[in-house]
């Protein structure tokens, strides 16, 4: 009986071991992130530094960085070995590649290698023809009609424009919003249809080759703040042989490093997501818990969500006057569990527990005592009884009283 039992025990350790093990070695998406320069209004040195963050903070990608010589300097030696990679994400808009490096990127992407073109780096290499096929459209570089047509989103459909001109333009920075126009396509499905975006360049009057080009989302540029007055493609992708490129337009960084852009919900989302799309073609990440609406762009500090708990932690500290990012934060939570009992039973527990502590302001019960006034149930009439009972929260907490007792 004795031997029965420790084989047993010997098999269910067997078995222990085998799903950890497989848990570990689970395989990510291996990352090149290809930096090192950038033109006078761009500064690298931030940029490459914010996105290895966000990619890293997805947790299913191991990420490495190239960066090149200084501008000006010998380019010759370098050659990434770019077919190492399941995906390579270009930082970059400097001096040319050589004729090497050129020809192992295009084999590469041909091949099946998966690309991320990240804003400025649509400006790169104006000369280099299969180059600016992939990226499908590209600004500035002295690129005229002879790059390709002008691209534009009107009444539902691309617009391709031939008529002459030079290729690239923004207006002044500033927060917009982003629609999104292939609701189906692995990067945007789930994602909401009109989203804000923090304060960024919207760049407009790309123009470009526009093969095998797919539009995932578009905004409009404003003549009010000196934009093309036209739906400009702000993520959009393009298919190269075998390979798959996810381009954004999105993401400025400045001499003044500002990195509002790349903390903005919206750009580190669909990073994460455009990513994983090039280099497996699939997107395996969950939709985010945490959302931006169509007014008020959603700011991750971290460049990351915040779990539950420490929304919860910033939130009991809300004062009137100051932030709500925290508790807008829960309220959205709240929203996105409509329909699921289970998931709204879960927030409300923590709602109470917040509501109990000693440590919470009196603003922040007074915020809570009315969301619970429409999403609670008769569990919370314990504490709403108390609060209503203290001068601070007494009205709040009546009125959410009143409306839970007459469910």
């Amino acid at each position: 009986m004795k031997n029965i039992l420790n084989n047993r025990i010997s098999i269910v350790i067997t078995i222990l071991i085998l799903i950890f093990s497989a848990c570990s070695n689970e395989k990510k998406h291996q990352v090149l992130l290809v930096t090192g320069q950038s033109n006078s209004s761009h500064n690298w040195e931030a940029s490459h530094v914010a996105l290895k963050k966000i990619i890293d903070n997805a947790e299913i990608f191991n990420l490495d960085i190239a960066t090149s010589p200084k501008k000006g300097s010998d380019m010759s030696d370098f050659n990434p070995d770019f077919k190492a990679y399941d995906v390579v994400v270009i930082d970059y808009d400097g001096d040319s590649w050589s004729k090497k490096a050129q020809t192992n990127f295009e084999q590469y992407v041909a091949n099946g290698g998966g690309v991320v073109v990240v804003h400025g780096a649509n400006n790169s290499f104006p000369e280099w023809k299969e180059y600016n096929v992939m990226t499908g459209l590209g600004g500035w570089g002295n690129r005229d009609e002879n790059a390709g047509p002008y691209v534009r989103w009107d009444n539902g459909e691309i617009i391709k424009d031939s008529n002459p001109g030079k290729a690239g333009m923004h207006g002044n920075k500033s927060q917009f919003i982003v629609e999104t126009r292939d609701n189906l396509h692995p990067i945007m499905k789930g994602l909401p249809l009109k989203w804000m975006h923090t304060t960024d360049e919207l760049y407009g009057r790309l123009r470009g080759p526009a093969k095998n080009l797919n539009v995932l989302a578009t905004s409009w540029s404003d003549p009010k703040t000196n934009g093309s007055g036209n739906h400009e493609p702000v993520l959009l992708t393009v298919k190269y042989g075998k390979g798959r490129i996810f381009h954004t337009v999105l993401g400025h960084v400045g001499t003044d490093k500002d990195l509002i852009a790349y903390k903005s919900a919206l750009f580190i989302y669909t990073i994460q997501r455009g990513t994983e799309w090039a280099a497996s073609g699939i997107v395996s990440q969950k939709i985010p818990a945490d959302l931006p609406n169509i007014a008020t762009p959603l700011v991750l500090p971290s460049y990351k969500q915040y779990t539950v708990a420490k929304l919860f932690e910033k939130a009991m500290k809300y004062e009137i006057g100051k932030s709500k990012k925290f508790i807008n934060l829960i309220s959205q939570r709240i929203r996105n569990q409509k329909g699921n009992q289970e998931g709204i039973a879960n927030l409300e527990n923590k709602i109470i527990k917040l509501l109990n502590s000693s440590e919470t302001t009196s603003d922040a019960r007074n915020y809570f005592c009315r969301e619970l006034s429409w999403m609670g149930s008769k569990k919370a009439l314990v504490v709403l009884e108390t609060l209503a009972k203290q001068p601070e929260t007494a009205d709040m907490a009546k009125y959410a009283i009143k409306r839970l007792t007459s469910k």
